[in-house]
Order: structure tokens, then sequence, then C-alpha cells
């Protein structure tokens, strides 16, 4: 485990590990790598003889010493704790820091103003609308780092034409009175600013005059195109910025004349004066990647994946060809990054993940235990985890750690209670469970297997999923608990090789030393890569960025003659959100080969037709500053002088199953060639190395570890079949979860279209041979569950004709579809075998893919027509259409069936590229599957898909044991109503859902096909189990749903249905929340807003608040509900269409108030620069939305258009369509949450 030190005065570890070094490396003066993390800091001191020490502290021991990376400068120096530090005895130190991140974590950075456009005060706020749990009533946002907001008037258009001057007289007044305020740290986001930077660099310059000391300005911090993750980006910095000079003051004020250089999150070192907090936040972190990377290289590995694995989460990172990738558009502690950062997973599974039992199955984490109380065997109380079952299974020993536990950290790690706690959890799960009677030590591998898998799902997202095999890579293992669990992981992803460095336990300390000292400039362009302008375009950029990036290092002492640079540019195809950075070339055809090939790789697709787009340059310097130290003359072992390597001692311990002998060695009796076969474990000072049976240790001629198989995993693996473990039930939970992720993933990837991969408008599941649904990935609720009907309908009509190869297309509203633009692809999944030699065989499994089509025809745009009154004039209605037969995509009959109805289709390539991303999406899922089948045999497979529906069914049952009954019933805008009874049996415990009294099935379209009404009970049911369960079709064996036929939620054709999907849906699912007394209205709507010609349209759905429950407020400006999709952002909508953002932020106060009020709804205003049409189809503007227990409603949405051409005001129904004259504005306002309970 990561070692735990007691707070005392000498509360640190000390080790020195003297080795011979190269003369080259020795010039006589100290250096310092440190990387100061949350809890511990970690100091590696190269000596003047150039041998390397390392040095573990407590980040936060004020007793002892007021700094711990000084602390340990000072140790090593032999100096005492107040002693002045002699700055001309050290060469450098280089150093990571996690101070700006935890004061980000906890939001304890400096107070911060937002400076922005009039009438976008809350766009930070609404950001991209989606919220992060699709299943919690209770939606919690991150805090806000800003403080307050000004607004000024004054604005750029996207085109450059500045729309309206900067009235610096009103911005004087505002910024006078905030500083007055005390507000020192401003962040300046203008909307465009990144690409037309006067106003604010002319607000910047009255903020420098009024006195504030931070002014962090959106085109300096993040001159990239996207004004929410630009905006985050530049308040982040202001947020912290202050914060991080304080700390690096501190620091370099006791270093006088030392050169001191701190790692920023893009992986190069740069001068203290120059840190800045949007630099910052993964500095520690970016170390381990810079350590992993060089010390793999040094041993000839380039294809790597970093395993950092610590106490309360694991890192990991992918590296192909030793090269380093960043992310340019991240989300960090629930802000949105627009800067270069070393692209990082995070897992929430480390040492200390908690470990439970919940009746059924086995949980492991994301709850971490922390530093205090810690692991059960810390001795303080703590719970039992993950550290726990390697202590349980014998691989963690406490005879082999410092007696440093405990209240007064004087005590070893605590084996008996750790054993305790597990014959008491074991107890618990077999007197619950009806499988085999477990041992304990059976229960702690299982929950070690569970985290293990946890941590490799983590390194599938960040290489399976994009396209890399890591199979033949080498996992580079770092951190306190990583070495533990190498060899488990390895085997979790067939990888066959583990690399563990000499110090790997303080890796990302060690990776400052070898980190280069870099500057990279970033500057969007914006430019179709068609001609020399585009060239010329790119030339000067890069230029004048060059100058920069040089000057920025020769401002560090650094010779221009010893800079490299390189030059990237992110390319994308146009029309969509997704770039690629390549390495720059003049040449635009073998710049766009590169792009190609890399695109290809990645998403599986190109698009030789599609023009690409240059969106930004990328500048990057560099200047070597450190490198591997590397040993000579390591001794290999003399057997006559030496004798045989001999383990120090023989345990017992438990792996692969059973109760092993297992050899003890320490690392620093090993020799140059020494092997060590396992079971087996290796102590270093700051790990311990598990080497599993099967795998082996061969010490290298660095110091370093490589661990490797040493016969091929068997991936077979027995698993009975009668009882239900639940062990197994939680892996495969994951397992199921996982394919449907993965399926999603691959859709998000090769999709073109924006409403896939960009809105994720898309759901993808697995189901089982009868339909039933095993595993839905948590994208877009209203299709939850819904997918099964469509499942089972293609089961009736083509039951003994489905051959492998074969793939259905069908979105009918009437057998399972939800409306006409959401296209369900459904792919039967037969064995491997019978793929290769079909007999005839039925369908062991189906997967499918829903998406939403931006255009399939109908009578408007954009295919969501407000005043359709039949389904044909929705667009092309599908039913049971054989896409892909036998392996031979239909192209000419699909073209065909789209094209040639009353209302066809009005891009008809686009539908195409959506179908063939949809095949792909289905195809990884039937590969996923097939390597399951093959690790676990098809019986074990099929019989844990009803397993993991048994347990979703018995969580509902358990949520139905503490309802009441209920009725209720809510009215829509155009007087149609919803009404449901909901009865209890609490004998049987099943719940009846009963629709009776719902209106009939209206004109309009305003009626929910059955799938519609399913999903809506099957969602809001889910959001009452307050833990993560699996999404499946067990979830609705407690419910009975009544649905009478020719109403609103069961129409018969040829009924419109567009809004039932949209609309009805929301309101169903408020009415059963009133029923159950569960939580007031919400918005109750999507307020869908389209716009567009007959050649393109653009569709969007807009939040708003939410209701209140029993214990909680609603929440401001989010999606509620049925829907999750994203809003574009701002820029982008600006710079793609003719239309100019006016107005978008919070309507204060339109929450119902109440003991918990509603959440508020939005004011977005929309001017139109072209003739257009658009529409409106929304709910709520007429019938508020619904207070419960004494709660006051939420306010009435409102949709208003304002006529240029008379200055008319002229107030719109809940659905509209109308023709748009430039200069027009389309004002939505969304309705706000109603309240719950009387405001006391």
């Amino acid at each position: 485990p990561q070692r735990v030190h007691p707070r005392k005065k000498t509360s640190l570890f000390y080790r020195n590990l003297s080795t011979e070094t190269k003369s080259s490396e020795v010039n006589g003066r100290w250096e310092f790598w440190i990387d100061r993390g949350g809890t511990f800091t970690d100091v590696v001191a190269k000596q003047p003889n150039g041998s390397i020490s390392t040095m573990k502290l407590l980040s936060e021991n004020p007793e002892a010493y007021k700094d711990a990376a000084l602390q340990g400068i000072r140790k090593f120096m032999g100096l005492g704790t107040n002693e002045k530090i002699p700055g001309d005895q050290i060469e450098a130190v280089k150093m990571g820091t996690t101070v700006a991140t935890n004061a980000l974590l906890e939001r304890k950075g400096e107070r911060t103003l937002l400076v922005t456009n009039k009438g976008f005060r809350d766009v930070l706020r609404i950001a991209y609308q989606a919220r992060p749990d699709i299943f919690a009533r209770e939606i919690k946002k991150p805090e806000l780092l800003y403080s307050s907001v000004v607004e000024v008037n004054g604005r750029h258009g996207a085109d450059g034409e500045e729309l309206q001057p900067l009235d610096l007289a009103a911005a004087e007044i505002d910024l006078k009175k905030a500083f007055e305020e005390g507000f020192r740290s401003v962040g300046i986001v203008l909307i465009h600013g990144y690409r037309y930077p006067e106003h604010e660099n002319q607000l910047k310059e009255l903020a420098k005059e009024i006195g504030f000391t931070q002014i962090s300005v959106s085109h300096e911090v993040s001159p990239l195109i996207k004004m929410v993750s630009r905006g985050d980006t530049t308040t982040v910095d202001a947020y912290l910025t202050p914060i991080l000079r304080r700390y690096v003051d501190q620091v370099s004020s006791e270093l006088d004349g030392t050169r001191v250089m701190f790692m920023q999150s893009n992986g190069g070192l740069t001068d203290a004066a120059l840190f800045q907090g949007k630099d910052s936040i993964l500095s520690g972190p970016a170390g381990g990647i810079v350590g992993a990377a060089r010390t793999c290289q040094a041993e000839g590995i380039v294809d790597l994946i970093g395993f950092d694995m610590g106490g309360t989460s694991t890192d990991v990172c992918h590296l192909s060809n030793g090269e380093f990738e960043r992310a340019f558009d991240t989300e960090v502690a629930g802000v949105r990054m627009r800067a270069p950062i070393m692209k990082i997973h995070t897992v929430a599974a480390g040492g200390g993940s908690i470990l439970k039992f919940d009746g059924q199955r086995l949980l492991c984490g994301p709850e971490s235990a922390g530093a205090v109380p810690g692991p059960a065997c810390y001795r303080r109380g703590g719970p039992l985890t993950v550290t726990d079952c390697n202590v349980m299974l014998g691989k963690v020993r406490a005879e082999l750690f410092p007696k440093v536990f405990g209240p007064n950290s004087d005590q070893p790690l605590d084996y008996e209670v750790v054993a305790k706690k597990f014959e008491e959890i074991t107890k618990e799960i077999n007197q619950n469970t009806a499988a085999a009677e477990k041992t304990a030590f059976e229960v702690a591998d299982g929950f070690l297997h569970i985290a293990v898998d946890n941590m490799a799902t983590a390194i599938k997202d960040i290489s399976v999923r994009r396209g890399y095999d890591v199979s033949r890579y080498s996992l580079c293992c770092f951190g306190g608990a990583g070495a533990q669990h190498a060899c488990l992981v390895a085997d979790a992803l067939g990888m066959e090789n583990v690399f563990i460095h000499e110090h790997a336990g303080v890796l990302s300390a060690y990776g400052m030393g070898l980190a280069d000292i870099r500057a990279i400039r970033e500057e969007s362009v914006e430019e179709v890569l068609s001609d020399s302008n585009s060239v010329a375009a790119v030339r000067s950029i890069e230029s004048r960025l060059r100058s920069h990036c040089i000057e920025e290092l020769k401002e560090q002492g650094i010779s221009a003659t010893k800079v490299d640079v390189t030059v990237s540019v992110h390319l994308r195809y146009s029309g969509t959100d997704s770039s690629l950075l390549i390495p720059y070339t003049e040449d635009i055809k073998e710049l766009t080969a590169r792009f190609e090939e890399k695109h290809k790789q990645r998403y599986g697709f190109i698009d030789p037709n599609k023009p690409l787009v240059v969106e930004a340059v990328v500048v990057e310097a560099i200047a070597a500053s450190g490198s591997v130290p590397r040993k000579v003359g390591m001794r290999q072992r003399d057997l006559t002088k030496d004798g045989s390597l001999q383990a120090v001692r023989e345990v017992e311990a438990y792996m692969d199953g059973k109760v092993r002998k297992t050899g003890v060695f320490s690392v620093s009796q090993l020799l140059l060639g020494d092997e060590i076969y396992g079971p087996a474990i290796i102590t270093e000072p700051n790990s311990t190395v598990i080497v599993e049976p099967e795998w082996k240790a061969c010490f290298t001629d660095q110091g370093s570890l490589i661990l490797t198989r040493t016969r091929p995993k068997e991936r077979a693996f027995a698993v009975g079949t009668d009882q239900c473990d639940p062990i197994m039930l939680e892996i495969f939970n994951n397992l199921f979860m996982s394919v449907a992720e993965q399926m999603g993933a691959t859709l998000e990837n090769v999709s073109h279209s924006v409403n896939i991969k960009e809105r994720l408008d898309f759901s993808c599941a697995l189901f089982d041979a009868e339909g039933s649904l095993i595993a839905n990935a948590p994208h877009v609720p209203v299709h939850l569950g819904s997918m099964s009907e469509s499942i089972q309908s293609i089961l009736r009509k083509r039951k003994g004709t489905m051959n492998p190869g074969d793939v259905f297309v069908m979105n009918n509203p009437y057998d399972g579809g939800t409306h006409i633009p959401d296209v369900t692809v459904i792919t039967p999944v037969f064995s491997e075998e019978e793929h290769k030699t079909p007999t005839g065989a039925e369908p062991l499994f189906f997967v499918a893919s829903r998406g939403h089509h931006q255009e399939i025809g109908g009578i408007t745009p954009g295919s969501v027509p407000p005043f359709s009154t039949s389904i044909d004039e929705e667009g092309v209605l599908i039913d049971n259409f054989h896409l892909v037969d036998r392996g031979r995509f239909l192209e000419k009959e699909v073209i065909q069936l789209l094209t040639e109805g009353k209302y066809p289709t009005r891009n008809v390539e686009m539908n195409l590229s959506d179908l063939r991303a949809q095949i792909a999406a289905n195809e990884q899922g039937i590969q996923e599957i097939h390597k399951m089948v093959k690790q676990f045999t098809l019986p074990v497979v099929e019989k844990y898909m009803q397993y993991v529906q048994d347990n979703a069914e018995e969580m509902v049952r358990k949520v139905i044991d503490a309802l009441d009954a209920g009725t209720f019933e809510y009215k829509m805008d155009d007087g149609c109503k919803v009404k449901v009874t909901v009865s209890i049996d609490h004998e049987e415990r099943s719940a009846c859902i009963d629709f009776s009294g719902t209106d009939p099935q209206q004109k309009s379209n305003f009626n929910a096909p059955t799938a519609i009404a399913r999903s809506a009970c099957l969602y809001v049911f889910r959001t009452l189990v307050d833990q993560k369960i699996p999404l499946n079709s067990g979830c609705m064996k407690p419910l009975k749903i009544i649905l009478p036929e020719q109403t609103m939620v069961n129409p018969s054709p040829p009924a419109a249905v567009v809004a039932g999907n949209v609309e009805v849906s929301q309101t169903i699912t408020d009415t059963l929340y009133g029923a159950l007394k569960q939580l007031a209205g919400s918005q109750g709507t999507m307020n869908n807003f389209t716009f567009g010609s007959e050649t393109d349209g653009y569709y969007e759905t807009i939040c708003g608040g939410t209701g209140a429950g029993p214990t909680f407020d609603g929440c401001d400006a989010i999606h509620s509900h049925m829907t999750n999709t994203r809003l574009t952002d701002p820029e982008i909508l600006e710079t793609r269409y003719p239309v100019r953002l006016e107005q978008f932020e919070i309507r204060k106060g339109s929450g119902g108030s109440g003991r918990y009020r509603g959440g508020d709804g939005i004011v977005r205003s929309v001017r139109f620069l072209e003739p257009m049409t658009a529409s409106i189809l929304s709910n709520h503007r007429v019938v508020p939305p619904f207070g419960l227990e004494g709660g006051e409603e939420g306010a009435l949405g409102r949709n208003t258009l304002f006529k240029a051409s008379t200055g008319e005001e002229v107030q719109l129904g809940h659905r509209a369509e109308l023709q748009m004259e430039p200069g027009d504005i389309f004002r939505i306002e969304t309705p706000g949450g109603g309240g719950f309970g009387k405001k006391e």
C-alpha cells in the first residue's frame, strides 16, 4: 500500500541509493526533482557525485516544517529546518505541484470576477446543458469559479465586424465597483474574442489601470474557438494563478540564486516566473507521464500504457511510438479546459477504494477511505478497501512494512482486523446469496478482480476504443499501489509485458528531472484547406507563434540554437467539431494524406468529398533539459562468489485461486539478469511488486524490473451457472455495460452528423435471444428500454430467416420506435462458428444502435414538424427493412427507400453515413460479445444475462417496498391530459401503472407511442434507485403498465407522433413523479427549436429548470428527464449558421418557490441574418410546471418573435412555424421547475 507516515517532527522516510554514473552526468552541484502531492511530497535528489536518492514526506506537517519540498532539500543537504539553503550549490529545482489542483477541487481559489458581453452573464454556467448523471433526481453542478459578473456593451460578429462599440465608460464604473468590493482577480471573456481581441485588450488595460493584480484574458489564455471551454480556461487561470503565485514565490524566496522550474500540464518545464494557473492543473501527473515515457525509452520500450495507481484513484495514459498524447479540449474537476494538457484518464479505483456488499453484488468504490482513516489495516478505524484485499491475501505483509500505523504512528499493519472484517462480510455474503459458500480468501480475491476490471476498462477507454491494440504494448507501472496489481491488470488486457522502474514509487518526481523545457502557443485559423490562401494564413500565424515561443525560452537563458521547434495543425472535416492534431507541411496533398491516415485509424473512415478546415496552429519550442541517468558497471551474479538467488523468506499468499508458497525477495539483493518466477513478492523501499503465477521478473542493467508472462494466459474462465455468484454478477454487470459503451464510443467516432457525433443524440444496447434488454449505455433517456420492442418486432417477423452478416433497420413508432428521426439499426449475433460455417442456427443475442438522424424527410427541414397531423408528414417510415444481407450493404435499395416517398429525405448521403456508423457500432458490440463468450463460455454468458436482470428486478422491488400509491393528472398546453394511477402491491412487491383516463389520441402530433410510455416508466423507477444499478429489462418485471388503446399514450396509425417523443414523454415522466410525490414538475418540455432551408438545417433542444424534491432544490438551466443532448457552443453556432445569439442567460426567479425551490429556466434569443424557416415545438407556455406539497408552480415559458421590419413583438404559441427575415429575433424563455413544500 502507499505508505502512511506519522504526523511527527521526523515524519519522513529517507532512501539513498548511490550508484555509479557516467562522468558526463556529474557537475558537482545538486539537482532536486520534486512532486508535491496532496498527501505526500516525493523528492528525488541528484547529488553532486551524480548518484540518485529519494525521499517521501507528508505534504502538510506544520509542526515539523513550513514546506515539504524545502524540507526535503534541507534534509538532503544536511541542513536544519530553518537554515538558509545555499542556492549556489544547486543547479536546478524542477517541481510539480498539486497546490492549484487542490484549490480547484476544493474550490478554494482566488475570489474572481468574470467580465463578458451583455446577455452572456450565465454562458459558463449553462455551458452545454447536459447533466452529468441522467438518473440523479437531485442534480448537482460543479461550483462556479467566479463570484460575480460584469456585463459590457460592445461585441464583434463571427466575421469580425464590430457590431457595437465597447462602452468603456460604463465598464469602468462596474469594474471600479467590483474593485471596491475586494475583487483583485478578473477573467475577461468576450464572444469571438479569440479571433478579434480588440475589446478584450481595451478591458485588460482598463482593469490594469484600476489596480486588478491578476488579469486573465481569453485570447491570451486560450486563443481558440469555443466560448464556453475558452471561458472556463480563462476563469481557471484567474482563479488559480494568485494561489499558485504565492506558493511559487514562497519556494523561490528560499532558493535565492537557484534556477526553479515547474512542470506544466502539457508535460514541459517552465521558469517559475512564467508558471500560470491554467497550466498547473495536471502538473504532478504530467511528471509521471514524462517519467514513464523517458524511462521506458531508455529500455527500448516506445509503445506503452502508463498505469499510476494511488490511494484514491488510478491515472492511465497511452503513448504510441514514445509520443506524448495531449488533449486540447477536456474537462477537469467539472471545468472545461481549452488548453494543451497531457491526455490522462482517471478512474475512481485506488488502494483506498471502499468495498461493499449490497445484498446481491460485491461493489468496489468509487468512494475512497482517503488518507484518514485510510484502509482498515491502517489502525484508524477505516473500512475494508482494495489495499486490505492484498493484506488478506498475504500479498501485502505487515512484517515487511515499518511500524508507522495507528494513532501514534508506531504500530504495524493490522492483519487481525482485516481478517475479522473479511470474515464478517463473507458471512453476510454466504447468508444472503444462494451461491456456493465462499471463504474470506475468495471474497477478497473477488473484490480485487472487480477493482482490476475497473482499471482495465479505464485503459480500454484510452486505447482500444481509439483503435489501438494494447496486446503488443508494455504496461509501465508506477505509483504507490500499482506494482501490486500490474500482472493482474496486464492479464485483463491481454498484455504480456510490465515495466517497473527502479524509482516507480516516486516516478512523477523522477519525471520532473527528465522533462524538457517547453513553450507552446496556439492560435485559431478557421480556414478551408484548399489553396495558397490557407497556406499563407498558416505561415503568417506560425511565424509569429514561433517567435513568441523562442523568445520565451530565450528569457529562460536558452540559446535559440538549442531549441527545436515543431509545428502542427488541428484539422477537421467541414461541419464537424472533431479535429485531429497533424504535423504540418505546406504540401496540401501530403497534409491531407496524413490527416486521412490518422482519421482512418481513429474513426474508421475518411470522406474525400468533404473539405478540410484548418482549425488552429500549434507551435511548440523544446529545449532538452534532462536525461535518464545511466548506470554503469551493474554486476552480474557470480554463482561461486554470490551464490544462487534465494528468497529472504517464504510465506503463504493466495494467488490464482489458491494459497501458494511464495518467496519474498528484496530488490537490494538483486543483480543484473536475476530472474524471479511467480508466485513471488519483491519488496522495494516505496512499493511492493507482486509477481503472479505464470509471470517472471527480470532485473535489468538499470536496476529496473521487467515482468513477462512465462506462458500465454488461458482465456477460458470456469464459472458455475447453477447459482448466481455475487462476484461474477458485478463483473458481468460491468462487462455487459462495457459492450454497450464501446458500441457508443464507436458510433460517436465513426458518425459524420452533428446530431450523433457532437450532440450525442444516440443510444446503444445489448439484448438476449428473446430481445430482452441486458445493458443500455446511459446516453439519451427517451431511448432507454424502448429498443426492446424493436428487437422483438424483428424477431417476430424474421424468425428462422436471419443469417450471420444480416442487419436490419427500422424507425416505425408503432412497432418499437420513438419518432421518425430516431433510426434503429439491429444486428443479430451468432456464434463465431456460425459466422464461419452457417448452419441455419438462430441468433444467440442482438445488438442495436439508435441515432437521431438530423434529416429524414417530412414537411419541414430537420424532420421535427410542429404541425404534422399524420406520420407520413414527419419523414420516411422504415419498418423491418433489410439493410445488410449476409455482409452486403444494400445501398441502392436504401437510397430508393429514403428518396422516393411523398416527403423524401433532404440529405441521403448523411443518412447513409450514419447508417454505416451504426452498423460499425453494432459490429464492435459483436466482437466484444465473442470475446466474452470465448472467455466464459456461452452457457455462463447466457445465465448471467438472466442474473443481471434478476438483480435489477430486486433493486426496483426494494424501491417499491417504500412507495405509496397515488394518482395524478397533468394537462398540456393544447388542453389534452395525461392521467396515471400507481397502485402498490406490497405483498408481491410490485406496482401497477395505469394510464386509464388519459385523453384519446390527438389530431395533432402530441401522441406518444407505447415504447415512449414504457421508457418513461422505466426511467422514473430507475431514478428512484439511489445506487448505481444496470438498466435492463429486469427493471420492468415488477411493473405492470396499462396503456389504453387509441389514447395519446398508445395511438394507432397514422397518427403523428413527433411531439410524443419530445413533449408527451416529458409530461408522462412528470405525471409519474407527481403521483408518487417524489419530484415537482420540471420544465416538462425539450423546447425543440429548428431552423434552416431546403438544403440545410439546424436542430437543438433547450434546457430549463428542474423540479424540487422532498430534501433538495431544483437545478437551474439544465436538461431534465427524457433528454440530455448537448447544446452547440455560441461561437460554433454563429460561425456555421447565419444567425447571431443575442441573449443566453438564466431566467432569474422562474423556479417555483417553496421549502425547496424549483430550478430556473433560461432565455435564448437568436437573431436571423438570412431568410430561413424556423419552428418551435414546446410545452408549458399555457400550463405551468406544478409544485408539490404546497410548493409553488414554475414560471411559464414564452416564445416571442421580434420583427425587424416593423418593431412588432409577437407572442407565439407553444408550437409555431414561421418565415424569419434578416434582423428578426426569435426569443425562447424556458419554464422553471416547480417548488416542493410550503415556504417557511
